[in-house]
């Protein structure tokens, strides 16, 4: 990195680079490695949108006789970045040489011809054995797919209340994570309904923790769908990341990759799903088949601070709103996006 690179960068990042390089060289002399941490892309017919990262990260926990303990949220979050690390993408009987950035964070697009639906390659750092990766990738065909929020729409983690989000990222087990009332159910039917539609969960949560949401949707029944988090801390500019500038980005980045494609957004009225909904609706009517909100119940209102809501025209799509999953079902059957029948 050049001197006039350098000085562009927050002096709290320039920090926490720091801190992370010096955290890496102690875990090298004890004679750890890196890994590469794959989470579930997307693609095209003739790309993939990779990610994951590269981090040294220490043996899960065990119980007395052997058996994987629960998961505390805070073990996430001690893995360590690898800045900069390069990584070996094989992929469509390909090899791709892709870099992290200064987190870790590996999020790039390679060329590949793959079929639609899941596909698996492989990922490698440092000469260790590669680890199996997954992408969905949307046919051409395709003309409809779903955007879903995590935090409080798929997931109760009573956001953004600071010492509410604190517990749940960094202290709650993962198996007592509560999942939002039939909102497994209702993703579930629209992907039946829609055969091929790509389900991607887009949401301000750290990459840390990927894996334990990816187990979070398995064990309750949420279809898989490609992942689309954040890396937390600060920026080249700024103490700390935009959450929603990043849906902003993914979301105008859907509609640039897949102009045919309409969405389906789907929220909750506790951040600024609505807003950020409806700024993409006016910018790109033609990528929104329509938004389903989930209103937060009384206490989970207060928790969160309130209700965030946003002027917006229902005229120009189907806009809909209930307190869980099955109250969106039915909602989304009389507007006609779901099959009322099934």
């Amino acid at each position: 990195m050049s001197p006039a690179s350098a000085a562009k960068i927050h002096w709290f990042a320039r920090l926490e680079h720091r801190f992370h390089v010096w955290r890496e060289r102690r875990a090298r002399r004890r004679g750890r490695s890196a890994t590469a941490v794959p989470f579930p892309g997307y693609g095209g017919s003739d790309w993939v949108r990779v990610v994951g990262r590269v981090l040294i990260v220490p043996p899960p926990p065990k119980r007395a006789r052997g058996e994987r303990a629960g998961v505390r949220g805070w073990r996430s979050f001690v893995g360590i970045p690898v800045s900069f690390a390069s990584a070996r993408v094989e992929i469509g009987g390909r090899v791709h040489e892709v870099v992290a950035d200064r987190g870790g964070v590996i999020d790039t697009v390679v060329e590949a011809h793959l079929e639609p639906g899941w596909q698996t390659f492989t990922m490698s750092v440092e000469g260790q054995e590669p680890v199996e990766a997954s992408v969905f990738v949307v046919g051409d065909d395709v003309r409809f797919g779903v955007v879903c929020d995590v935090d409080d729409t798929v997931m109760v983690t009573a956001l953004p209340r600071p010492f509410i989000a604190a517990w749940n990222s960094f202290v709650l087990d993962e198996h007592a994570r509560t999942p939002v009332p039939g909102m497994a159910v209702l993703l579930e039917q629209l992907r039946r309904d829609h055969p091929g539609a790509p389900v991607i969960y887009l949401s301000t949560g750290a990459w840390n923790i990927a894996p334990t949401l990816r187990r979070f949707l398995s064990r309750h029944l949420f279809p898989a769908g490609a992942m689309l988090l954040t890396d937390w801390g600060p920026t080249h500019d700024r103490w700390f990341r935009s959450g929603r500038e990043h849906k902003t980005r993914n979301l105008r980045r859907l509609a640039q990759e897949f102009p045919e494609v309409r969405w389906l957004l789907i929220g909750d009225d506790g951040q600024h799903d609505e807003a950020i909904y409806s700024q993409f609706l006016e910018e790109h009517p033609s990528s929104v088949a329509g938004i389903a909100i989930r209103r937060l119940l009384p206490a989970e209102a207060m928790l969160a601070g309130g209700r965030a809501t946003a002027p917006h025209d229902e005229n120009a799509v189907p806009w809909v709103s209930a307190e869980d999953g099955a109250g969106l079902r039915d909602r989304l059957g009389d507007v006609g996006i779901l099959d009322a029948g099934s």
